[in-house]
């Protein structure tokens, strides 16, 4: 008799769907503490006035940041993706074809596109509003840093100067044209750091699926609370210096309901993002945990839909990495190429030192 590649118990459900079952709720609460404290500490630390954190801190954190999402890409996405689309619990199909890379290209070309397609009418945009714009920073001197700092202006004067002048030989024009461009990268960097946490997302929704029925759950949950931790504090880091308004009072903006409403909402932002980030592992076990009878992680339907997902995620986490981290944190940003020696060697240190740690972790998970 001949028995089916889905027949075999490597791709049948678990058949231990209780085992440490306690363990498995509580690392709900643990990981969501693990996730939060990671994402939303460079945020609260970068807008109180109490903590008053080192800004080498919150620059070890960002570039630290920028390592863990590119291991994070390669390591824990990209290599499971292939290996998933390549399981013998799948049809053989899956098989004539590198799909797992295909997608992951299909990915970063589809990013692009988003990215390029809203510069353009975003600019065009403003062209019509007669307000300069440069996405980049490359003109007139700018500096572009990837969701970081701009030294010219604090958040909130981002978005102060937001009326249009008529006169474009005038100083004034001048002022109100360059907080237009700034204004203008603050939207940039914002959509920036959406994109990377809708590929963070995808990744750790399906990472907490898989500890919820993993049978070598002692040590992927330990892994996993340092990797959530990591990644979280990449995440975090990109919102803490998201250039946009930090509000000490309203007294300025009685007069404008629509745009204080704007303003609030960017406002909270970073900790709203923050916030999703945390929940969605956890989420991702609660589900695990409700469908475990029947969830394998590697039977077909999850191997094919873990390997696309994956697959998807590590162009996002690869484009951002390598486009919007590195290249315009380094090669885009002249404050870089204008700092010591001393200074981008710590910052590509901690880079590496990021993308070495989360790398190591991908012997576990």
């Amino acid at each position: 008799m001949v028995v089916s590649i889905r027949d075999t118990d490597e791709c049948s459900a678990s058949r231990q769907p209780d085992s440490y079952l306690g363990l498995r709720i509580a690392s709900i609460f643990v990981i969501m503490v693990g996730s939060m404290a990671g994402a939303l500490f460079p945020v609260l630390a970068r807008r109180s006035s109490v903590l008053n954190v080192p800004k080498p801190v919150f620059d070890f954190a960002k570039y630290f940041g920028s390592g863990v999402i590119i291991a994070t890409a390669f390591i824990h996405l990209l290599d499971p993706a292939i290996s998933a689309l390549s399981s013998s619990c799948i049809d053989p199909a899956w098989q004539d074809y590198p799909y797992a890379l295909a997608l992951c290209m299909l990915s970063i070309f589809s990013i692009f596109l988003v990215e390029l397609s809203s510069f353009r009418l975003g600019s065009e945009k403003l062209r019509r509003l007669g307000l300069d714009h440069d996405p980049h920073g490359h003109a007139a001197g700018g500096t572009h840093a990837a969701y970081g700092p701009e030294p010219s202006l604090t958040p909130s004067e981002h978005f102060d100067q937001l009326s249009p002048v008529s006169d474009p030989t005038s100083e004034q024009h001048r002022h109100h044209a360059h907080g237009h461009r700034l204004t203008s990268d603050a939207m940039t960097h914002i959509l920036g750091v959406v994109i990377l946490e809708f590929g963070v997302i995808l990744h750790s929704v399906l990472i907490g699926l898989t500890l919820a029925v993993d049978e070598g759950f002692k040590v992927l949950f330990v892994v996993l609370v340092f990797h959530q931790t990591f990644e979280g504090l990449g995440l975090g880091s990109r919102l803490a210096f998201l250039p946009i308004p930090i509000e000490s009072d309203g007294k300025d903006l009685e007069s404008h309901s629509h745009s204080h409403k704007h303003r609030r909402l960017l406002h909270y932002f970073p900790h709203i993002a923050a916030v999703a980030y945390g929940l969605t592992t956890p989420i991702g076990i609660a589900v695990g945990l409700g469908v475990r009878t029947t969830y394998a992680p590697g039977g077909p339907t999850a191997s094919v839909v873990s390997g696309i997902m994956d697959s998807l995620s590590a162009g996002v986490l690869i484009y951002t990495g390598l486009v919007e981290l590195l290249a315009h944190e380094f090669l885009f940003n002249k404050e870089m190429m204008s700092a010591s020696n001393g200074h981008l060697a710590y910052a590509i240190g901690s880079m590496l030192l990021g993308c070495a740690l989360m790398a190591l972790l991908g012997k576990w998970a």
